[in-house]
């Protein structure tokens, strides 16, 4: 019998501290869906105590997630764990996550605190959430730069003081997998208690070992991994969720565990944080990568086709790369779209937003000749951008380019609902069209990225824009999606525009 892997996804968490990936509450609510479609084990949904929009998310999410946990992060004080155990009180099952740095240099010159006080103040933030969950992890924050010793000491007083969940974390990706592996086979070993608690690890991907450094604490003994959709996260990322599950799936041969995650859900997983987030998956990614399963040399071709196994070590659609064409045209109904949706994950707020989506997908089937599921995720994405309320919105734009002149666009917008117009010249169609929007919202906003996606094939295929505008500390990515490229890219850059309408984020003051 093989034991259970527990897949931990902070993709909401760690994965939206990412420069420009923060998400709105209904943006996290599909993500957690789909998560939770996958059978992902725990889903971190955020930082109860970084800001009231974590809060709310997170009490949103603990709401409706019924077969996955629940968890907040919370520094290791009082204040934090009270916010947590507050936003997962709704939860079927809900987990508090509290850490601490144990490092000299963290706690040296980040905490000014004697490891002493570390210790204590670990085990005081154990058994305050004790008080709100019997499922309590614990974080040791730059376990990799930690003293061995020190954390035997500390991870025996929070495995005493009731942590049923022990997490090192390799927050600044500095490991490597023999030296990773070999750590955690010490603690598990030395610490006192080790066997009444799952051993879990977290790791980066700075130099690009995140997965490995991972798996080599599972053949260690490690029973828990946490990691993000599309290895998503500070800096260079986290470990990947789609590599970690399916490398245990692939080798069985080597890894003593197993996983509950339904892999057929993984690309849709992937391609619906991508959408969200604007950060784009790069073709030649494992697992999920476009190019993943292609195949364009004679020699692999001529293998694959006599037999699949001589080139391929998974199969496409056991991860979700199946074709689902949308059968749906100009002429279908409310009922077959919803139907299709609800097939996709995808569930709208009410009858008013799906009303909206079947209008966009009416307009949608008049330019286009088929329509992919990747369509239709695109525009329940462009539907949802701004669920706070648009206070630009676009309502005409014209725009002349020809060769040899200057392109110009002239727009209309409705700002708090009063109608605009302005004008604009630029090196391109899309630069006249931004420069023409400033000329209204004067937003003195910085344009940071701009990225176009073609979503399917074809020269109807509609494009996917990603613009990342940063003001006063704030970066905020926007989406946008139509057949005219033009146009994708006005709504982009409005939904970011929206975006930087809402209450600032406050910044988590903590990483594992």
């Amino acid at each position: 019998m093989k034991e259970h892997l527990v897949v931990f996804d902070t993709t909401l968490r760690d994965g939206e501290q990412s420069p420009g990936a923060s998400m709105t509450k209904e943006e996290k609510l599909r993500v957690a869906r789909q998560l939770e479609r996958m059978r992902v084990d725990v889903i971190e949904a955020g930082f109860a105590a970084a800001s009231p929009g974590d809060f709310d998310a997170i009490h949103s999410i603990a709401r409706v997630i019924k077969e996955s946990t629940v968890c907040s992060l919370a520094r290791s004080n009082e204040d934090d764990i009270r916010r947590a155990g507050e936003a997962i009180g709704p939860a079927a099952r809900g987990r508090i996550h509290t850490f601490i740095a144990t490092s000299p240099i963290h706690m040296e010159k980040k905490l000014r605190m004697t490891p002493d006080q570390v210790v204590e103040s670990a085990v005081r933030a154990v058994r305050y959430a004790r008080e709100y969950t019997d499922d309590v992890e614990f974080s040791a924050e730059d376990a990799v730069r930690s003293e061995v010793d020190f954390l035997c000491r500390v991870f025996a007083a929070v495995i005493e003081a009731g942590a049923t969940t022990i997490n090192v974390p390799d927050t600044v990706g500095y490991s490597i997998p023999a030296v990773w592996g070999e750590l955690m086979r010490t603690l598990i070993a030395r610490v006192p208690g080790a066997e009444r608690v799952v051993w879990s690890t977290h790791c980066h991907n700075d130099l690009g070992m995140a997965v490995a450094n991972s798996l080599s604490a599972v053949l260690a003994g490690a029973r828990q991994v946490e990691c993000t959709i599309n290895g998503l996260g500070e800096r260079a990322g986290n470990a990947s969720l789609e590599e970690v599950v399916m490398a245990v799936r692939t080798r069985a041969d080597l890894f003593p565990v197993e996983t509950r995650i339904d892999t057929t859900q993984i690309v849709p997983a992937s391609k619906l944080v991508s959408q969200i987030t604007g950060y784009p998956v790069q073709p030649n990614k494992a697992v999920v990568g476009a190019n993943a399963f292609a195949h364009e040399s004679g020699i692999h071709q001529d293998g694959v086709l006599k037999h699949r196994e001589t080139y391929e070590i998974m199969r496409a659609e056991d991860v979700g790369w199946a074709q689902n064409k949308l059968v749906l045209g100009k002429h279908s109904g409310r009922n077959a779209f919803k139907s299709r949706l609800l097939a996709l994950g995808i569930v709208l707020d009410g009858e008013e937003a799906l009303n909206a989506a079947f209008a966009r997908f009416k307009e949608l089937a008049d330019k286009k000749h088929e329509i992919f599921d990747e369509d239709l995720q695109a525009l329940v994405s462009d539907e949802e951008a701004a669920p706070e309320g648009e206070h630009y919105k676009l309502v005409y734009s014209h725009v002349c380019s020809e060769t040899g002149e200057t392109p110009a666009a002239d727009v209309t917008l409705t700002v708090g609902g009063a109608e605009r117009k302005g004008a604009g010249v630029g090196s391109g169609p899309v630069d006249a069209t931004f420069k023409a929007i400033e000329s209204i919202a004067a937003s003195g906003a910085q344009l940071l990225l701009y990225s176009v996606n073609a979503i399917t094939t074809g020269t109807d295929a509609q494009g996917e824009v990603t613009v990342r505008l940063a003001k006063e500390g704030r970066i905020v990515n926007g989406n946008g999606a139509d057949t005219d490229i033009v146009i994708a890219s006005a709504r982009a850059y409005l939904n970011a525009l929206n975006k930087l309408q809402f209450p600032d984020r406050l910044d988590p003051q903590g990483d594992v």
